[in-house]
């Protein structure tokens, strides 16, 4: 019996026999052929469980391949085959849809495991873990590609590009890529450069030696020095004012810095990964953000999914998320029915994976019974802070203020110490160019 289907697009005979005969000994179906045109073709009247394409082919390349899957077999992953020195337009085709890719001479057994992975998608685990703890949890095609990425550049030094909205897990896999890579026995370092003032983010970031300033009575490190041996990450990197913008790409194309008021110029070792909810490539043409900095960030870019993108995985988050949050409180976790979890999978979830923990949380605290219906549910959706419209009112007074929170406090008509806790409940820290 067959253990999958696959489809072979590779115009070298000999790379193509080889690659057939490889997942035939081992059980797979192959459809073979030699270019695109054939490979789109086989897509649009069969269906199959992999598609292995090569990524140039004469006439439709492998990426017109890629598209056309996408369109017709939505479902069915793809895998590119790369010649060395293309992996660069690989990770592109990546991020158009593509699961992975091979490097050629390809190795059978990296074949076999990747193969195997994708075709025998049941055996895939609900939850992605590092040796310390980091949990990332989901089954999804779209975070799966997210999760292949990461595992493809942890153990390279490489300055990685998180993006994706806000609430999607951005300091979570910034997190497991520092577990997993050479670094990971030194410190972890996570910067919100959005939360700090802009007159204060050079401080923060690179430290002072004493009487910089009135106030410095003494030398004090930056996050650049508290990262020594480890990874910083850089959130909201978008929001840093364009001085700084020049001071991290001189870390990351000369590997120094001083600190505010020094003349010793300090090495930086360290792995640097910058996170942002924005489209930086947008703020480069309006001129907002230096294209130079951009370029050395986008060495190596991930996309995280929003929430609806893979709402299928919101009753496992659900149940993942009550767990730990009942250990957390010394309780067993309740549990969800069908339709409680079908309810959670129907909503919208602006606030991402944030917006739906902290629903849990309130959960926990606020519902009874080891069972939760969909009337509780529906209850507790109804009297969340989101839904009596005051996060899209902070929201207005926030972009009104030009992102002063002081101005947006005051025509509220709340304390400055209200808003700040509202922001932070409502997820909306980071929106616009919000300053403290």
């Amino acid at each position: 019996m067959s253990r999958g289907r696959i489809l072979l697009v590779e115009d070298k005979d000999s790379l193509r026999r080889m690659l057939t005969h490889a997942l035939e000994r081992e059980g797979y179906e192959v459809a073979a052929v030699a270019s695109g045109e054939a490979g789109i073709e086989r897509l649009a009247a069969e269906s199959f469980h992999l598609l292995l394409t090569d990524l140039k082919l004469p006439g439709c390349s492998g990426l017109d391949v890629l598209r056309a899957c996408r369109r017709g077999r939505p479902e069915t992953p793809v895998v590119l085959l790369t010649a060395f020195g293309t992996v660069s337009t690989a990770v592109e085709a990546m991020k158009h849809g593509a699961v992975d890719f091979l490097e050629k001479p390809v190795e059978v057994d990296e074949l076999y495991r990747l193969v195997g992975e994708l075709v025998e998608a049941d055996e895939i685990a609900d939850a992605f873990a590092t040796p310390q703890g980091t949990t990332i949890v989901g089954r999804h095609p779209s975070l799966r590609r997210a999760l292949r990425l990461l595992r493809r550049v942890a153990a390279s030094e490489s300055t990685v590009l998180l993006t994706g909205e806000s609430g999607t897990g951005k300091e979570l896999f910034a997190r497991a890529l520092h577990e997993l890579s050479p670094r990971a026995a030194g410190p972890f370092v996570a910067v919100n450069c959005a939360a700090i003032p802009r007159e204060l983010v050079e401080n923060e970031l690179f430290g002072h030696e004493k009487g910089a300033f009135t106030g410095a009575h003494r030398r004090q490190g930056g996050r650049f020095e508290q990262a020594e041996g480890g990874t910083l990450l850089l959130d909201e990197i978008a929001e840093l004012d364009p001085s700084v913008q020049g001071k991290v790409l001189r870390v990351l194309e000369e590997r120094t810095f001083e600190r505010v008021g020094g003349e010793r110029t300090l090495r930086a070792d360290l792995r640097l990964v910058a996170a942002t909810n924005r489209d930086l490539a947008a703020m480069v043409e309006s001129g907002a953000f230096r294209s130079d900095l951009f370029y050395r960030l986008e060495v190596f870019p991930i996309e995280l999914p929003s929430l609806e993108e893979r709402s299928e995985d919101i009753p496992l988050l659900a149940r993942y998320l009550l767990a730990r949050l009942a250990a957390r409180a010394g309780r067993d976790a309740p549990r969800l029915d069908p339709a409680a979890e079908g309810l959670l999978s129907g909503r919208s979830w602006p606030g991402n994976v944030r917006q739906l923990a902290n629903l849990m949380e309130r959960g926990l605290l606020l519902l009874e019974g080891e069972r939760w219906s969909a009337a509780q549910i529906e209850r507790l959706l109804a009297e969340s802070p989101a839904a009596d419209g005051t996060a899209e009112r902070l929201r207005q007074a926030l972009l009104d203020a030009d992102g002063d929170k002081r101005r947006a406090a005051e025509a509220l008509g709340i304390s400055y110490r209200t808003l700040q806790r509202k922001v932070r409940e409502l997820d909306l820290e980071g929106f616009g160019r919000y300053r403290s």
